[in-house]
């Protein structure tokens, strides 16, 4: 029952931007750290993200710093990835994700194996 669905994926041009959703149903994310993700074809997976309700923290990676601004909505148990100034390079598969239960993002921190549930992923491809 529980899941994370994505949505807000595109094509878009280079300079665009978009808005990434991440709703969850069957859990409440007041209660859970939700972690944003992305991964380019052959790359690994790279954190972009976290926000948490729990400690009210937010955090970035330092390669999106002003472009990329999570935010949350919690009458909708939704997390947003809003991206702006979209470059070519950031096309890619992008994931939104929880940890364990009570965790924050001073312990998750952006790796990967650090979340356990996983949304289904949304594609993002920038080009002209």
């Amino acid at each position: 029952q529980a899941q994370l669905v994505q949505s807000g994926g595109g094509l878009v041009q280079p300079g665009g931007s978009l808005r990434l959703s991440c709703e969850a149903s069957g859990f409440s994310l007041d209660y859970y750290t939700i972690g944003w993700f992305r991964q380019a074809p052959w790359k690994e997976r790279e954190g972009l993200s976290c926000i948490s309700k729990i400690d009210g923290s937010i955090i970035y990676a330092d390669s999106v710093k002003g472009r990329f601004t999570v935010s949350r909505d919690n009458a909708m148990n939704t997390v947003y990835l809003q991206i702006d100034s979209l470059k070519p390079e950031d096309t890619a598969v992008y994931y939104c994700a929880t940890g364990p239960h009570g965790n924050t993002c001073s312990s998750l921190g952006l790796e990967t194996r650090m979340y356990d549930f996983w949304g289904q992923g949304t594609q993002v491809t920038v080009s002209s």
